[in-house]
């Protein structure tokens, strides 16, 4: 199951680079993860300084 970003985000874009597979897109106003192309590694999450972003 993908993993989403929740109303938390501020935006920040630590995120980005670490997406193997590049899900995470900008989004207005906050970030979003395209759950058909995640892969569910987790990698996003630890760099998330406002821990916004879930297991779905």
């Amino acid at each position: 199951m993908a993993h989403t970003i929740t109303d938390s985000c501020v935006a920040c874009g630590a995120c980005l680079p670490e997406c193997p597979v590049e899900s995470i897109k900008e989004g207005d106003p906050i970030y979003i993860i395209d759950a058909e192309t995640c892969i569910d590694c987790g990698a996003c999450v630890s760099a998330c300084p406002s821990e916004a972003i879930v297991a779905g």
